[in-house]
């Protein structure tokens, strides 16, 4: 069974997700972070399947997160490294440990912990204003989410239809 596409999808969400919605090119990108270069290291730490593992830095080189550079001219063998794209997945992946390591974790001690290497403290992801530069991590109360000028039709009638129901507006109190 063949999944849908998103990959002209009018939101970014789906689009992006379109790239990087599966466990495995996030465990990729998420060694590249922790140094990780090479077709073969990927392999061995992550234990995937070399032609799904192939597919994926395929895919990830395609769409500019990694770039590849030749570290062997006989025979060609290449490093895969992220590009600023490819940096800029830090906060994804940050967030989706701050989850994990709350709702998915059983332990004391976290088997990896993102530190400021300033401090050494753990880092925390919040969401933040940008205009005001107010915390809104602790709850909904302060956010909304809004239609955009690009939104396209058919997703502005469900935005529409379905605001009033959607759990930001139950937390808000807030009429449609």
């Amino acid at each position: 069974m063949r999944r849908t596409s998103f990959e002209n999808s009018s939101s970014s969400m789906a689009r992006s997700l379109e790239i990087l919605g599966d466990w495995w090119t996030l465990l990729i990108v998420r060694d590249a972070f922790m140094g990780v270069r090479r077709f073969d290291d990927f392999q061995e730490h992550l234990g995937i399947a070399r032609n799904i593992l192939s597919a994926r830095i395929r895919r990830l080189t395609d769409f500019g997160i990694f770039e590849r550079e030749l570290y062997q001219a006989r025979p060609k063998r290449y490093e895969y490294v992220l590009t600023e794209s490819g940096k800029d997945l830090k906060i994804v992946l940050f967030a989706i440990k701050q989850w994990g390591d709350k709702h998915t974790f059983e332990g004391d001690e976290h088997p990896l912990c993102i530190v400021h290497k300033d401090c050494g403290s753990e880092i925390s992801v919040d969401a933040v204003c940008k205009s005001c530069n107010e915390v809104l991590s602790n709850g909904y109360d302060n956010v909304d989410w809004t239609a955009g000028e690009d939104m396209s039709e058919q997703d502005r009638k469900v935005y529409t239809q379905f605001k009033a129901n959607s759990y930001f507006e139950e937390h808000q109190g807030n009429a449609p």
